[in-house]
């Protein structure tokens, strides 16, 4: 069991939050200190006593995804222990996490984020990398139990995997939710199993 946040915790992740929603409305250049503090409902000296400025605020929203993204491996990996099906929940999950927040391909990938901010690109190759390694991770135990082709490599086949959602992300982003994740999702699952899977469905 997790041990129980403090009320300064949920602040900061409803600040996070805040700010998050609100680059899915104005951009990440649209983002500012004030414009999270209405959000929230505070003023933006309150806000300070969180974060020094909106980079610490960013930074935030990227430790946010992260852990986002982490929970969501943890937690298809409490629900079944086969490797195929994780996968299916984990992209289904992933998903509805895009779907929610749609702003999230526009904060990873946005040059406004990277400006002036080495490290910050850094942060995101993290991100991104360590999510790959739990879904090769993953794949790597299907061809341990025999239910994924051993010669497929995993980092290939994770990358396939986040293949199948970010463009779909973006489409939904750039159509304002018009292109149905949903139905992108139960389509293309059937194809990435049979391009990984020994099994036939």
């Amino acid at each position: 069991m997790s041990a129980r946040k403090t009320d300064t915790e949920q602040r900061q992740e409803q600040i996070t939050q805040a700010a998050l929603d609100l680059i899915n409305d104005k951009g990440v250049s649209g983002l500012s200190i004030a414009g999270i503090a209405r959000r929230v409902g505070i003023v933006p000296s309150a806000l300070y006593r969180h974060f020094t400025n909106k980079d610490a605020v960013i930074d935030a929203v990227l430790d946010l995804i992260r852990q986002r993204l982490l929970d969501n491996v943890a937690h298809v990996r409490q629900q079944t222990d086969v490797p195929l099906e994780q996968l299916r929940l984990l992209l289904i999950r992933h998903a509805f996490l895009l779907d929610e927040n749609r702003a999230i391909p526009s904060v990873v990938f946005s040059e406004a984020v990277y400006t002036g901010a080495p490290e910050r690109k850094a942060r995101v190759t993290g991100i991104i990398t360590d999510y790959l390694k739990e879904i090769q991770a993953i794949i790597a135990s299907g061809q341990q139990d025999g239910s994924i082709h051993k010669k497929i490599e995993p980092v290939t086949a994770a990358v396939l995997f986040m293949g199948m959602i970010l463009p779909a992300a973006i489409l939904s982003n750039i159509s304002e939710g018009l292109f149905d994740i949903a139905s992108h999702v139960k389509n293309v699952w059937p194809a990435f199993v049979r391009s990984v899977s020994t099994r036939t469905e």
